[in-house]
Protein backbone atom coordinates (compact mmCIF):
# COMPACT_ATOMS: atom_id res chain seq x y z
CA UNK A 1 0.00 0.00 0.00
CA UNK A 2 1.01 3.43 -0.63
CA UNK A 3 1.09 6.48 2.25
CA UNK A 4 1.56 10.11 1.52
CA UNK A 5 4.40 11.00 4.27
CA UNK A 6 4.35 14.66 5.32
CA UNK A 7 7.24 16.10 7.52
CA UNK A 8 7.14 20.08 8.79
CA UNK A 9 9.85 22.28 10.21
CA UNK A 10 12.97 20.16 11.82
CA UNK A 11 11.60 16.68 11.05
CA UNK A 12 11.47 18.19 6.79
CA UNK A 13 14.94 19.15 7.80
CA UNK A 14 15.93 15.97 9.02
CA UNK A 15 13.89 14.08 6.39
CA UNK A 16 15.60 15.85 3.98
CA UNK A 17 12.04 16.60 2.00
CA UNK A 18 8.61 17.96 2.76
CA UNK A 19 6.76 15.08 1.66
CA UNK A 20 7.67 11.71 -0.09
CA UNK A 21 5.26 8.99 -0.99
CA UNK A 22 5.83 5.73 0.74
CA UNK A 23 5.52 1.80 -0.17
CA UNK A 24 4.24 -0.46 2.78
CA UNK A 25 3.47 -3.80 3.29
CA UNK A 26 -0.74 -4.19 3.88
CA UNK A 27 -1.71 -4.02 7.57
CA UNK A 28 1.52 -2.11 8.35
CA UNK A 29 0.68 0.57 12.03
CA UNK A 30 2.51 3.54 12.60
CA UNK A 31 5.25 1.76 14.67
CA UNK A 32 6.40 0.03 11.30
CA UNK A 33 6.35 3.42 9.46
CA UNK A 34 9.18 5.03 12.22
CA UNK A 35 11.31 1.69 12.42
CA UNK A 36 11.49 2.30 8.38
CA UNK A 37 11.99 5.47 8.53
CA UNK A 38 14.58 5.33 11.74
CA UNK A 39 16.25 2.74 9.12
CA UNK A 40 16.44 5.15 6.06
CA UNK A 41 16.98 8.33 7.58
CA UNK A 42 18.94 8.36 10.65
CA UNK A 43 18.53 12.02 11.19
CA UNK A 44 15.27 11.46 12.55
CA UNK A 45 16.22 9.52 15.42
CA UNK A 46 17.07 11.89 18.01
CA UNK A 47 13.61 13.76 16.93
CA UNK A 48 10.71 10.87 18.25
CA UNK A 49 10.72 11.92 21.84
CA UNK A 50 10.11 15.42 20.90
CA UNK A 51 7.41 14.38 17.62
CA UNK A 52 4.09 13.88 17.54
CA UNK A 53 2.43 11.60 14.54
CA UNK A 54 -0.81 12.01 12.85
CA UNK A 55 -2.51 10.36 10.50
CA UNK A 56 -5.11 12.20 8.22
CA UNK A 57 -5.40 14.95 10.48
CA UNK A 58 -5.13 13.02 14.37
CA UNK A 59 -2.75 12.55 16.52
CA UNK A 60 -1.56 8.97 17.04
CA UNK A 61 0.21 6.49 18.93
CA UNK A 62 2.16 3.81 17.37
CA UNK A 63 0.11 0.69 17.53
CA UNK A 64 -2.86 3.17 14.97
CA UNK A 65 -3.71 0.88 11.74
CA UNK A 66 -2.52 2.56 8.24
CA UNK A 67 -4.55 2.36 4.94
CA UNK A 68 -3.77 2.42 1.38
CA UNK A 69 -3.86 6.24 0.88
CA UNK A 70 -3.43 7.73 4.34
CA UNK A 71 -1.83 10.68 5.02
CA UNK A 72 0.97 10.84 7.76
CA UNK A 73 2.56 13.72 9.61
CA UNK A 74 5.43 14.10 11.13
CA UNK A 75 4.64 17.23 13.90
CA UNK A 76 7.63 18.34 16.24
CA UNK A 77 6.65 20.52 18.64
CA UNK A 78 5.03 23.62 17.91
CA UNK A 79 6.04 27.29 18.69
CA UNK A 80 5.40 28.96 21.26
CA UNK A 81 -16.89 28.77 14.23
CA UNK A 82 -19.94 29.62 13.24
CA UNK A 83 -20.98 31.20 9.67
CA UNK A 84 -22.51 34.31 10.93
CA UNK A 85 -19.22 35.98 11.45
CA UNK A 86 -17.39 35.91 7.99
CA UNK A 87 -14.52 34.33 6.39
CA UNK A 88 -11.69 35.66 9.36
CA UNK A 89 -13.64 33.52 12.11
CA UNK A 90 -10.68 31.04 12.59
CA UNK A 91 -8.52 31.51 9.59
CA UNK A 92 -4.53 30.83 8.01
CA UNK A 93 -3.58 33.97 5.53
CA UNK A 94 -0.45 34.17 3.53
CA UNK A 95 -0.22 38.06 3.69
CA UNK A 96 -0.67 40.84 6.29
CA UNK A 97 -4.00 40.60 8.28
CA UNK A 98 -6.20 43.49 8.55
CA UNK A 99 -7.13 43.18 12.37
CA UNK A 100 -10.21 45.71 11.58
CA UNK A 101 -11.53 42.98 9.30
CA UNK A 102 -10.91 40.63 12.86
CA UNK A 103 -12.44 42.52 14.80
CA UNK A 104 -15.41 43.27 12.44
CA UNK A 105 -15.85 40.11 12.43
CA UNK A 106 -16.89 39.61 16.01
CA UNK A 107 -18.38 43.19 16.70
CA UNK A 108 -22.00 43.68 17.05
CA UNK A 109 -24.19 45.86 19.33
CA UNK A 110 -24.77 43.47 21.85
CA UNK A 111 -21.44 42.77 22.80
CA UNK A 112 -19.81 45.78 24.74
CA UNK A 113 -16.49 44.58 25.39
CA UNK A 114 -14.26 43.88 22.81
CA UNK A 115 -10.75 42.65 23.47
CA UNK A 116 -7.74 42.28 21.00
CA UNK A 117 -4.60 40.49 21.12
CA UNK A 118 -1.83 41.79 18.44
CA UNK A 119 1.19 39.49 18.24
CA UNK A 120 4.08 41.44 16.38
CA UNK A 121 6.99 39.68 15.60
CA UNK A 122 10.33 40.97 17.65
CA UNK A 123 13.55 42.63 16.69
CA UNK A 124 15.48 40.26 18.99
CA UNK A 125 15.13 36.85 20.92
CA UNK A 126 17.89 35.63 23.29
CA UNK A 127 20.30 39.09 22.70
CA UNK A 128 20.33 38.00 19.02
CA UNK A 129 19.19 40.91 16.72
CA UNK A 130 15.92 39.07 14.94
CA UNK A 131 15.47 40.00 10.95
CA UNK A 132 12.39 38.31 10.54
CA UNK A 133 10.04 35.33 11.02
CA UNK A 134 8.98 32.38 8.44
CA UNK A 135 5.95 30.52 9.77
CA UNK A 136 4.44 27.36 8.14
CA UNK A 137 1.35 25.07 9.20
CA UNK A 138 -0.52 21.66 8.70
CA UNK A 139 -3.09 23.62 7.39
CA UNK A 140 -6.02 21.25 7.91
CA UNK A 141 -5.35 20.24 10.85
CA UNK A 142 -4.52 23.57 12.36
CA UNK A 143 -7.94 25.10 10.65
CA UNK A 144 -9.75 22.26 12.28
CA UNK A 145 -8.22 23.28 15.27
CA UNK A 146 -8.69 26.56 15.25
CA UNK A 147 -12.37 26.19 14.84
CA UNK A 148 -12.63 23.65 17.38
CA UNK A 149 -10.80 26.31 20.02
CA UNK A 150 -13.08 29.35 18.99
CA UNK A 151 -15.89 26.88 19.57
CA UNK A 152 -15.00 26.23 22.81
CA UNK A 153 -14.58 29.41 23.89
CA UNK A 154 -17.92 30.57 22.12
CA UNK A 155 -19.79 27.84 24.39
CA UNK A 156 -18.27 29.26 27.59
CA UNK A 157 -19.95 32.39 27.94
CA UNK A 158 -23.48 33.58 26.50
CA UNK A 159 -23.36 35.96 23.63
CA UNK A 160 -19.34 35.68 23.48
CA UNK A 161 -17.60 35.68 19.62
CA UNK A 162 -14.23 34.78 19.06
CA UNK A 163 -12.13 34.99 16.04
CA UNK A 164 -8.23 34.13 15.45
CA UNK A 165 -6.18 34.71 12.29
CA UNK A 166 -2.86 33.64 11.72
CA UNK A 167 -0.46 34.76 9.33
CA UNK A 168 1.55 32.13 7.40
CA UNK A 169 5.07 32.77 4.69
CA UNK A 170 7.85 35.21 6.11
CA UNK A 171 6.58 37.84 8.78
CA UNK A 172 9.10 41.31 8.96
CA UNK A 173 9.86 42.61 12.36
CA UNK A 174 6.73 44.85 13.46
CA UNK A 175 4.24 43.17 11.47
CA UNK A 176 1.52 41.55 12.97
CA UNK A 177 1.67 37.51 13.03
CA UNK A 178 -1.47 36.52 14.95
CA UNK A 179 -4.50 38.63 15.61
CA UNK A 180 -7.35 37.49 18.73
CA UNK A 181 -10.31 39.48 18.39
CA UNK A 182 -12.91 38.44 21.21
CA UNK A 183 -16.29 40.11 21.46
CA UNK A 184 -18.53 39.91 24.72
CA UNK A 185 -21.66 41.59 26.45
CA UNK A 186 -19.12 41.31 29.48
CA UNK A 187 -15.63 42.46 29.83
CA UNK A 188 -14.64 39.60 32.37
CA UNK A 189 -15.68 37.04 29.50
CA UNK A 190 -13.52 38.95 26.85
CA UNK A 191 -10.65 39.36 28.96
CA UNK A 192 -10.32 35.55 29.94
CA UNK A 193 -11.34 33.75 26.50
CA UNK A 194 -8.64 36.51 24.63
CA UNK A 195 -6.19 34.84 27.05
CA UNK A 196 -7.18 31.17 26.85
CA UNK A 197 -7.52 31.36 23.07
CA UNK A 198 -4.15 32.75 23.31
CA UNK A 199 -2.69 29.70 25.50
CA UNK A 200 -4.33 27.13 23.60
CA UNK A 201 -3.48 28.69 20.23
CA UNK A 202 0.07 27.77 21.43
CA UNK A 203 -0.02 24.31 22.57
CA UNK A 204 -2.58 23.22 20.26
CA UNK A 205 -2.12 24.28 16.76
CA UNK A 206 0.92 22.64 14.18
CA UNK A 207 1.67 26.03 13.23
CA UNK A 208 5.69 26.42 13.37
CA UNK A 209 8.18 29.01 13.29
CA UNK A 210 12.01 30.13 11.74
CA UNK A 211 13.53 32.30 13.22
CA UNK A 212 16.11 34.74 10.88
CA UNK A 213 18.29 36.42 12.34
CA UNK A 214 21.07 39.20 10.91
CA UNK A 215 23.94 37.37 11.74
CA UNK A 216 23.88 33.45 11.49
CA UNK A 217 22.00 30.57 10.15
CA UNK A 218 18.12 30.55 10.90
CA UNK A 219 16.65 28.18 13.72
CA UNK A 220 13.36 26.88 14.21
CA UNK A 221 11.62 28.07 17.27
CA UNK A 222 10.05 24.13 18.62
CA UNK A 223 9.06 24.87 22.02
CA UNK A 224 5.72 23.35 23.14
CA UNK A 225 4.43 19.29 22.02
CA UNK A 226 0.78 19.14 21.08
CA UNK A 227 -1.04 18.51 23.36
CA UNK A 228 -3.96 15.99 23.73
CA UNK A 229 -6.97 18.41 22.34
CA UNK A 230 -4.80 18.26 19.19
CA UNK A 231 -6.61 14.91 19.18
CA UNK A 232 -9.97 15.89 19.41
CA UNK A 233 -12.73 15.92 16.57
CA UNK A 234 -13.20 19.29 15.14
Amino acid sequence: MKIRLLAFASAGDALGASELEMELPAGSRVGDLCDRLDADHPKLRRLWPRLAVAVDGRVVTGEASLADGAEVALLPPVSGGSGDGGPLRAELVDGPIDAGAVVAAVAAPSRGAVVVFQGTVRDQHAGRAVARLTYSAYRPMALAGRRRIAAALEASSPGLKAAIVHRLGEVPVGEASVVIAVASPHRAAAYEASRAALERLKTEIPIWKREHYSEGPAVWREEEPLTPHATAEA
